[in-house]
């Protein structure tokens, strides 16, 4: 059967494939893998719950803070990034939890590691 193709307008057979059919570019990672799991949802809260719900940079008032506890858009940020070393994902002393805006700045390298281990140290202090 024939039939007009979307890609290209040309008339193909149905079972043909276009070669002008975009590919999907996005290969899924085996971070986008462990982000899916029932692991990392458990390990996220308790890092939320350690950190009381709370982004760990706004209540400093560091890096531009504009809501001092900041309760919104929370995520939970790897120091170290899951492709770099895959065995630290699930320690404590690698997560912190964050607002969206602070986590950007926390992946771009505008808020150094170095910082971001001290704040995680600061956490797990307090709950030893």
């Amino acid at each position: 059967m024939l039939k007009s193709c979307t890609y290209c307008g040309k008339i193909h057979d149905s079972k043909y494939v276009c070669n002008k059919k975009m590919k999907n570019s996005k290969q899924i990672t085996q971070a986008d893998k462990f982000r899916a799991t029932s692991t990392w949802q458990k390990k996220r809260t308790e890092i939320k719950k350690r950190d009381l719900y709370l982004c760990q940079i706004c209540i400093r008032q560091l890096y531009n803070t504009v809501n001092k506890y900041n309760t919104e858009d929370l995520g939970v940020h790897h120091k170290i990034p899951i492709n770099e070393d895959y065995n630290k994902r699930l320690d404590n002393n690698n997560l912190l939890t964050v607002c969206g805006f602070h986590h950007e700045l926390c992946e771009n390298g505008q808020i150094p590691r170095d910082e971001v281990q001290k704040i995680i140290n600061e956490q797990e202090a307090k709950i030893k």
